[in-house]
């Protein structure tokens, strides 16, 4: 992940903290700058792009 200020994570993690959520719209903006996506996908501060890691799955059976 991109850079990081220790003061806005929340106290015991040095994780990043969520200060824009807006779900109907599929993103959440952090307090490093980073825009995560619904899909697991992220925009960095630096512009860079993380691409949605989505598990595979098999397996799965349908009703019919």
């Amino acid at each position: 992940m991109g850079a990081h200020r220790s003061s806005c994570s929340l106290p015991g993690t040095h994780a990043p903290r969520v200060v824009a959520a807006h779900p109907e719209q599929g993103w959440s903006l952090l307090c490093d700058g980073t825009i995560v996506f619904d899909d697991s996908g992220e925009l960095l501060p630096d512009g860079r792009v993380v691409t949605p890691h989505r598990a595979v799955v098999s397996g799965l059976t349908t009703a019919a």
